[in-house]
């Protein structure tokens, strides 16, 4: 069996990171930095934002029990596509709305979403759709942020009621408990 990869920026990587790791046919979600020109970049770094890497995650999924399409519908459900470089009190071009497509197929699916979607919000759609670079795992310290800390501040105020939208709307592509609750790896 084959696995895609999506490579989705919406905001600080945590919370997609949280959102994208309890669905089902998801078998990855790996916080990343992509789209600069600086190699191997470091948190410090990309937070300066100087280096035009986004913060990202990077999606293996099994397009068998969870398509692309499915994905970014929950991707525009989790964060705010209309503002430039920015997702609530996190401002910065490492905070943008950016899909990076691997193949003309998640091109043409990222354009028909956004067409799909474009009357649903109030100001126009910003998203970045450009080719996928090199992906730049994130330090280990980032990996299961909200699994291991879910009652800091951050957690209870911006990724949670991330999740909640996740359960309300897309409850039909969760995880079940049991998957949700394995063992989290550093």
């Amino acid at each position: 069996m084959a696995y895609q990869f999506a490579t989705l920026g919406g905001g600080c990587f945590w919370c997609l990171e949280a959102v994208f790791q309890m669905l089902r046919g998801v078998m990855a979600a790996e916080p990343g930095y992509a789209g600069g020109d600086l190699p191997n970049p470091t948190y410090q770094q990309v937070c300066t934002g100087t280096t035009g890497h986004a913060e990202v995650v990077q999606i293996t999924f099994d397009d068998q029990q969870i398509d692309y399409a499915t994905l970014l519908d929950i991707f525009f459900a989790i964060h705010d596509p209309t503002t430039p470089d920015r997702q609530g009190a996190d401002v910065g071009s490492q905070y943008r709305s950016v899909i990076f497509y691997h193949s003309d197929q998640q091109l043409a699916c990222a354009e028909a979403v956004i067409a799909r979607i474009q009357g649903d919000w109030p100001n126009p759609i910003v998203t970045q759709v450009e080719p996928a670079p090199v992906f730049y795992p994130a330090e280990s310290y980032h990996r299961n942020y909200y699994r291991r800390y879910p009652l800091q501040d951050y957690c209870q105020v911006v990724i949670a009621p991330k999740l909640a939208k996740l359960r309300q709307y897309f409850r039909e592509h969760l995880l079940t408990e049991r998957r949700r609750k394995q063992p989290i790896s550093p």
